[in-house]
C-alpha cells in the first residue's frame, strides 16, 4: 500500500493542487475530459443521446444530466461496485453535477435531445465531486462543439464554463482544495461551485468539529472564488488546445 504523503507538504493554504485537463481521452464519447487534481482523478464523458426523459418531453427544450461511480480501487482499499440500488453519497454526487452542468447551458439551444454527462473516479484523494463537475464542463463543451461542428444545432449551448473546488479550516487556518488526509479531520469542510460570470451555483458547507463563524464564511468563499478563478484560466487553456486525432 503506497503512503499518501504529509497533509499540505509543499503546497500553501491557498495553492490548487496541480491541475490538468486532458480532453479527447475517450475518443467514442461526443465529449470527454480525464481531470486530475493532485492524486484525484476523474474520467468525464458527454454522450448526446437524442431522446428526452418521459416528464420533459414537448418542452422544446434539451436537457443535461449526470451520472457519478468511483471504481473499486479507486481508494487504498477496495470498495464494492454499487449495483442496482445506488448510495445516497453518489445519488447526492450526480445530482450536483447534473445541477451545475444545466445552470452553464442554454438548454433550448440542445434542442429536444439529452446531454449525459458520466463522472468515472480512477484515483480518489479527495475533492472527487469538485473535480468532476470541473472535468464534466470541459466534456460538456465539447459535446455542444460537436453538436454544431454536425449540423444538429444552430449556436453552442454553453453560454459560460463552470468549476468548483472544496475550503476548509483546518487547526484554524483556512485551506483550499483539499486532500483526503485535510478532509477527514477539517474543522470545517465546503464545496463551492460557481460560473465565470462570478455567480453562486451551489455552496455546501459543514462544520464537523466546531462552528464557525459570518467572517470566517467570508474568508471561505473568497478563497474558494479565487481558487475557481485559476481553474477557469486550466479550463480555457485546455479548450483553446487542439483535440486529439479521431479514431479511424
Amino acid at each position: 500500500m503506497t503512503d499518501f504523503p504529509t497533509p499540505r507538504a509543499g503546497r500553501a493554504a491557498g495553492q490548487l493542487r496541480p491541475v490538468t485537463f486532458r480532453r479527447g481521452e475517450a475518443p467514442y464519447a461526443e465529449g470527454s475530459c480525464l481531470i486530475s487534481m493532485g492524486r484525484t482523478t476523474v474520467l468525464c464523458t458527454a454522450t448526446v443521446q437524442e431522446e428526452l426523459p418521459p416528464w420533459r418531453r414537448g418542452a422544446g427544450a434539451g436537457w443535461v444530466t449526470a451520472e457519478y461511480a468511483m471504481l473499486p480501487r479507486a481508494t487504498q482499499t477496495r470498495s464494492a461496485r454499487e449495483r442496482g440500488k445506488l448510495g445516497g453519497r453518489t445519488q447526492e454526487i450526480q445530482r450536483l453535477v447534473g445541477r451545475s452542468m444545466r445552470a452553464a447551458v442554454d438548454l433550448s439551444a440542445l434542442g429536444e435531445r439529452t446531454i449525459l454527462i458520466d463522472c468515472d473516479v480512477l484515483t480518489a484523494d479527495g475533492g472527487t465531486r469538485t473535480a468532476a463537475i470541473s472535468g464534466a464542463a470541459i466534456a460538456l463543451h465539447d459535446a455542444c462543439t460537436w453538436l454544431v461542428q454536425q449540423g444538429f444545432v444552430a449556436r453552442h449551448a454553453v453560454r459560460e464554463l463552470v468549476a468548483a473546488t472544496s475550503v476548509g479550516i483546518i487547526g484554524g487556518e483556512p485551506r483550499l482544495d483539499l486532500e483526503y488526509q485535510e478532509d477527514v479531520i477539517a474543522d470545517v469542510d465546503m464545496n463551492l461551485v460557481a460560473l465565470e460570470s462570478g455567480g453562486l451555483v451551489e455552496v455546501q458547507g459543514t462544520a464537523e468539529h466546531q462552528s464557525f463563524s459570518r467572517p470566517e464564511l467570508d474568508l471561505l468563499l473568497d478563497l474558494g472564488a479565487a481558487g475557481i478563478g485559476q481553474l477557469f484560466l486550466l479550463q480555457r487553456a485546455a479548450l483553446a488546445s487542439p483535440l486529439p486525432a479521431p479514431i479511424g
